[in-house]
């Protein structure tokens, strides 16, 4: 017996009005059902009022403000413009004593910003975009990666002394020999939280702070968090995955059937290459062996927004942020393995808020190192092309630019990222770190690692930097975010010309400017990829006070004298001339 025809709302209103035509009759306008089922807009925008204002004299707010006086204050000024501006607007979290977010339902965020911007009393307007995590490459050749698990074979290559096969890597197992790092620098990771019962990070992770949805009642934030609350003291990774019954439900705003994947443990992952615990005869190691990890959680699922990212930043670098707890354990090092589009010079209301917190940041003391962002070659995104920020790019083992890597003057140096493009076909040089084997939510006190996964992407490139960072900080407190950034670049070593190609016998061309097309694997240049590779020992050894003997007399060891020759690119010259 044949089953029953089922008609679709489409083909049976379709059906209804052949009826409707045939009898004569007029027939009613059918609605569409996937429209229905659109949900309405969200503007959401940072607004700063000025100087001046009357929102402003009319109440003051300030770093001391209590969380429920901080959130009425909003609330008001947010009521008072919404009623002189014809729209009704939900108050956010204020970034500080004049910024705020705001959001209106049933109009884009453009549109909110442009009405929001002819306010007599509002001095900037910027859309607060979403921000994604950067592990994740749009390289066409990223699909074919070999899955295969267990042992890759090469371990943490990219810390291991550069070879002729492994040209890229940073030769931290050198840096070593002149100082592991020190418990009193800590490095940050803005990302997707941390798994803190790793037993290869439980030891290293101080109590951060869980930003989404930070003092607010988001309409989306209980969904993008993912851990059945709003911000808190409660940092840890409870997973990012992203099903099609979240796209169906239309409960996270900008999410899109191309995030559907499962969780990626992206924070605990950084965190491990940075620092998981060293020299314990457990796991991998980590650049910075002492260094604490402090983790801020600015992304969930499908990515974060541009205020929490802002506010963490704040927060971690020790700068009050009104209504959350002071941060007690301030980072000198903050690591961003996250990005998007957009410029840092464009002169938008984006990016003068990015700006200024970078240079609040580095104000504190703190250096800022961004993954440069996996476009395939094209622009450098925000908030790595910030100016004071240390932009990184992307290499394969072998030195030439990964394919993913994005490229411009932006970036400031290069690290391994990590790729899986080889003869073989197998994925020969992940980013072998700390993660969590669970495909949702988390797998408890996990001993996992990436081993053979398709574990690559900028995101992995700049915590290399961020470990070094931390290294150089250690030996050397009193250093700038300036001076840290000139010991990197400068004792970079140069970029190959020749011996590249995914194939091993493939010449790939010299990088060149971006243009908005893709380029894949290329040759890097200083104009294109930054200064050169970093090189961890070289780094360390340009700041770092010379090691004694045993009986201090301040005799320069063995191992001083051959880092500082390997610093100094003249005796380098000098040692090569024949």
């Amino acid at each position: 017996m044949s089953q029953p025809t089922v008609l679709r709302p489409l083909a049976l209103g379709l059906l209804m009005a052949a009826l409707a035509a045939a009898s004569g009759l007029q027939a009613e306008p059918m609605v569409s059902s996937t429209a229905a089922l659109t949900p309405a807009p969200v503007g959401r925008v940072i607004v700063r009022f000025k100087a001046g204002a009357q929102s402003l004299r009319a109440q003051a707010l300030s770093a001391r403000t209590d969380v429920a006086t901080a959130r009425q204050i909003a609330r008001n000024r947010a009521q008072g413009l919404g009623q002189r501006t014809g729209l009704t607007l939900h108050a956010h979290h204020s970034l500080d004593e004049r910024t705020q977010v705001v959001l209106a339902r049933g109009l884009s965020s453009e549109a909110l910003a442009a009405r929001l911007a002819r306010d007599s009393e509002i001095e900037l307007v910027a859309v607060d975009h979403r921000r994604r995590a950067a592990n994740v490459p749009n390289d066409p050749l990223y699909p074919q990666v070999n899955q295969a698990q267990g042992s890759n074979g090469h371990g943490q290559w990219y810390l291991m002394p550069p070879s002729k096969d492994l040209i890229s890597s940073i030769n931290a197992e050198g840096a070593w020999d002149l100082g592991t790092g020190s418990s009193s620098v800590i490095v940050a990771v803005l990302d997707t939280g941390v798994r803190y019962d790793h037993p290869d990070l439980s030891a290293k992770l101080l109590p951060g702070y869980d930003m989404i949805g930070a003092m607010t009642n988001d309409v989306d934030a209980p969904a993008v968090a993912n851990d059945g609350d709003r911000a808190d003291s409660d940092a840890r990774d409870p997973g990012d995955w992203v099903s099609n019954a979240d796209i169906e439900a239309g409960s996270i705003s900008g999410c899109t059937y191309d995030d559907v994947a499962n969780s990626s443990w992206h924070g605990t992952r950084v965190a491990g290459l940075i620092g998981a615990a060293s020299n314990n005869g457990v796991g991998i190691a980590g650049v910075s062996w002492a260094s604490k990890i402090l983790p801020v959680r600015v992304l969930g699922k499908c990515g974060g927004y541009d205020s929490d990212i802002w506010a963490g930043m704040r927060w971690a670098a020790g700068i009050a942020v009104p209504g959350l707890p002071q941060n007690a354990t301030p980072a000198r090092v903050l690591n961003m393995s996250l990005g998007g589009g957009g410029s840092c010079s464009d002169g938008g209301g984006t990016a003068t808020l990015y700006a200024e917190t970078v240079a609040a940041v580095r104000a504190k003391g703190a250096v800022i190192v961004a993954a440069a962002g996996n476009t395939s070659g094209q622009a450098v995104g925000l908030p790595a092309n910030c100016s004071g920020v240390i932009a990184v790019a992307g290499l394969r083992h072998a030195g030439t630019k990964v394919g993913f890597s994005s490229v411009g003057p932006e970036v400031a140096l290069a690290a391994p990222g990590g790729n899986c493009v080889n003869a073989s076909g197998a994925c020969l040089y992940p980013m072998l770190s700390t993660t969590n084997s669970g495909k949702q939510g988390p797998v408890a006190n996990d001993n996992a690692y990436t081993n053979s996964d398709a574990s690559v992407g900028t995101s992995f490139s700049a915590p290399l930097v961020s470990g070094v960072a931390a290294l150089l900080l250690s030996a050397r407190p009193d250093l700038t975010p300036d001076q840290v950034r000139q010991a990197l670049v400068s004792t970079v070593r140069p970029f190959p010309t020749t011996g590249g190609g995914s194939a091993g016998d493939a010449n790939p061309p010299a990088c060149s400017a971006p243009t908005g097309a893709e380029q894949l694997e290329c040759y890097c240049t200083t104009s294109t990829c930054g200064a050169g590779m970093l090189d961890a020992r070289a780094a360390l050894a340009s700041v770092a006070p010379p090691p004694t003997t045993s009986g201090g007399g301040g005799v320069m060891s063995p191992a001083w004298l051959l880092a500082l020759l390997a610093s100094v690119p003249l005796l380098r010259r000098a040692r090569r001339a024949p």
